[in-house]
């Protein structure tokens, strides 16, 4: 009996069949990306991990020849988009922009936790660490920190200082302010760094702690006045304002971060496309120019060295939440 050849029609109808029969996951990662990506923002427009997160977003749109589209997921000091991406198919067309806020801070004071930092994302690279800063609206009588302290000391119920969120870096910014030098101000919570600022700029509220990022043009324009910086070392995109350390707290640090995640079970080859992106897109040196600008240090890491830094800063991290005592529902 002769041997037959299949026909071209039936070798490419099985390939077909054989294809569909296959997971998603493993289909997915034949050909990574064929579509756009949802890169999920968990903040308000503006404010410092939506300028990075668009900032990348375009650089890797080029990288990986598919459009990366930022998408402002706001609610709950970032939980809620950071809610969706674990909740997301793990099939890395649903990325996250995650912080220090959503990935160790918020699942500290949180009493009912939405997800777990650890398992319930594959982490894929750290990007960039942010300095945060002391701002205040430039009709506020203080031109640096020790006459802030003096008027907050003079009259410990008049001011406000606003926020982007409760139990967010930029929140635990102003409370270890407050603890450390022995003052008393009301917090008010924000949905993201953006409208804070707004208010800040318009005089609602005299003072706030954001994120360097966000706070840069307006400290440019003269809008708003820097009186410090909460890393260790002076911000090189403004090398005038003083640190809080040197204004008279020793000691003083908090900052924030951003990096890429994608759902939990996301396959390797994925995650590794991922990785590789943004790595090259965080090469290219007009990118790691712009992130200069506002100080953001590019700081690229592999998953596992991302998966550990979470570990690491939740550890840190623990401590000063429990000091500052909050706790959010």
């Amino acid at each position: 009996m002769p041997h037959l050849q299949p026909s071209r029609r039936a070798i490419l109808a099985g390939g077909l069949a054989a294809a569909a029969a296959l997971p998603l996951s493993a289909r997915a990662q034949g050909a990574y990306p064929t579509r756009p990506i949802t890169l999920i923002v968990p903040f308000a427009a503006g404010g410092s991990t939506d300028v990075v997160g668009r900032l990348v977003a375009q650089k890797l749109s080029e990288v990986l020849g598919q459009q990366v589209v930022v998408e402002n997921v706001v609610g709950a000091g970032g939980n809620v988009g950071a809610a969706r991406v674990a909740k997301a198919e793990p099939d890395g067309y649903t990325i996250l922009m995650g912080t220090v806020a959503t990935h160790a801070l918020n699942p500290l004071i949180l009493k009912r936790k939405p997800y777990d930092p650890v398992t319930d994302f594959a982490p894929v690279a750290l990007l960039a660490v942010v300095p945060n800063v002391l701002i205040v609206n430039p009709s506020l009588p203080a031109k640096n920190v020790q006459e802030l302290i003096a008027l907050l000391k003079a009259d410990p119920k008049k001011y406000n200082y606003a926020s982007s969120g409760i139990g967010t870096p930029l929140h635990l910014s102003g409370e270890l302010f407050k603890s450390m030098a022995g003052v008393q101000m009301q917090h008010i919570p924000y949905r993201g760094s953006g409208p804070a600022l707004n208010d800040v700029v318009a005089g609602q509220v005299p003072i706030q702690f954001d994120n360097l990022p966000s706070a840069s043009e307006f400290i440019r324009a003269g809008t708003l006045r820097a009186l410090a910086v909460t890393t260790k070392e002076r911000a090189p995109s403004f090398p005038d304002v003083p640190t809080l350390a040197e204004a008279g707290l020793p000691n003083y640090e908090t900052y924030t971060w951003n990096a890429l995640f994608a759902p939990p079970g996301t396959p390797r080859p994925i995650v590794d496309a991922l990785n590789a992106a943004a790595r090259k897109a965080l090469a290219d040196p007009a990118l790691v120019e712009r992130l200069k600008t506002f100080s953001a240090k590019v700081q690229l890491s592999t998953p596992e060295e991302l998966g550990e830094h979470v570990k690491a800063e939740t550890a840190k991290w623990t401590p000063v939440v429990r000091e500052a005592g909050i706790q959010a529902d």
